[in-house]
């Protein structure tokens, strides 16, 4: 199948009916929702899924030995099976589920990297993560007296490769990457990088959050050591995320949070710890939440990947095509392979006045920092306006959001 013939398959106005929020209208206009990068919109089979939870077998899991908490242990280990076929996990026990990608880079930062780290050690990553994947690893590295050195990008917002591997010296004891920038789109050859951090013998963490929702993802071909998303960018609840890792590292590594359900025993002379995943999920989890992740996961692959991709590539470029007819328009990112992000800014007007303006007229874009401070300073720039994409967009849309922006332009000028 083309990716043509996938695009035309994906019948967009049926999907928007599943997506309730869509329907709205924002200070009387219709509502044109182009923040997916921040978080998405959930269809009904979500939010029906998660109401059902509460409804029918709110309990807790697994503690309980009644119907209703063996229905909900089942439901949750459901979606960790799920997520793990997702993601191509070799096994489920490779999968710690997690709030989100935050939480699985700072556990990967205090139970993994902190006891490896020791002075003069390094942790690599990039110019254009979010915080999320570069402040666990300062605060880690400024603890054990290391440092965290960052790989550079180019004017198009890709990572220079070559300089990335110069910077895998033997001093690097964990590179970090993301797959796909939640500023510029940008996709990261993460096979590629992995395959020369495992010559040097070097683990490699990527930050999947802006790659999960628009390509299906293979941890096993992509050959890295950690990967980490997030839930609510994919349909999901918020609060939902997780972590994978290869056996041998979640074998080797110690508990980071301690209470309920990641121990065998606990004895005041001393805890034994559950087997790997559990042994990093204390307390009770966001049970209802990952019944909506189950609930996403089906979703996506009613629809396909193909066909998403095919479908949000064709709008990435019709909106990159139609914002540069905007006079005065800078677009920040042009790699050659993206996913369909697109941040820009205006000659002489602020991203957060264009912003606040959009708004007014039924757009939803993001301005801001978008948690990427180094990367705005490797543009020159305080902020950017951000236009995210996802496959209930439509090119109406697009053309709702150009016509906007030119009014709240004039307005501006």
């Amino acid at each position: 199948m083309n990716m043509q013939t996938s695009a035309a398959a994906l019948d967009v106005q049926r999907i928007r009916a599943d997506f309730p929020l869509l329907s709205r209208s924002v200070h009387g206009k219709s509502l044109v929702y182009f923040d997916n990068a921040n978080t998405s919109q959930k269809p009904a089979a979500v939010i029906e899924a998660v109401d059902r939870y509460y409804r029918e077998y709110n309990a807790n899991v697994s503690r309980a030995v009644h119907f209703l908490g063996e229905e909900a242990t089942s439901a949750y280990e459901g979606a960790r099976d799920k997520l793990a076929a997702f993601i191509n996990a070799t096994s489920r026990n490779e999968l710690v589920l997690t709030s989100g990608t935050t939480q699985a880079t700072n556990l990967v930062a205090y139970s993994f990297a902190l006891p490896r780290l020791q002075p003069g050690d390094a942790i690599l990553t990039t110019v254009m993560e979010h915080h999320a994947n570069i402040v666990p690893w300062q605060l880690v590295a400024q603890r054990a007296g290391a440092t965290v050195k960052a790989a550079p990008i180019n004017e198009r917002g890709e990572l220079i490769v070559e300089r990335f591997v110069e910077l895998l010296t033997p001093e690097v004891k964990l590179a970090c990457v993301t797959h796909v920038s939640n500023v510029l789109g940008t996709v990261n050859p993460i096979r590629e990088i992995a395959r020369e951090c495992r010559k040097r013998g070097i683990p490699l963490l990527v930050d999947g959050s802006q790659a999960v929702p628009h390509r299906p993802v293979d941890v096993q071909a992509l050959g890295c050591d950690f990967y980490a998303l997030t839930g609510h960018k994919m349909l999901s609840p918020t609060g939902t995320g997780a972590l994978w890792a290869k056996k041998e590292h979640l074998a080797a590594m110690p508990p980071f949070f301690g209470g309920g359900e990641m121990i065998r025993e606990v004895r005041f002379d001393g805890t034994t710890f559950a087997e790997p995943p559990h042994k990093f999920e204390a307390g009770t989890p966001n049970i209802a939440g990952f019944v909506g992740l189950s609930a996403a996961i089906d979703y996506y692959q009613s629809l396909g990947f193909e066909a998403i991709h095919a479908h949000e590539q064709q709008l990435l470029a019709y909106a990159t095509e139609r914002l540069r007819e905007v006079p005065g328009v800078r677009i920040f990112g042009e790699a050659a392979e993206k996913e369909p992000v697109i941040s820009f800014l205006v000659d002489g007007a602020q991203a957060t006045d264009l912003a606040t303006l959009l708004d007014l007229q039924g757009v939803a874009v993001r301005s801001g920092h978008h948690c990427a401070h180094p990367l705005m300073q490797f543009f020159g720039v305080p902020a950017t306006l951000r236009a995210s994409l996802a496959f209930y967009n439509t090119r109406e849309e697009v053309d709702a959001f150009i016509e906007a922006l030119g009014k709240v332009r004039k307005l501006l000028m």
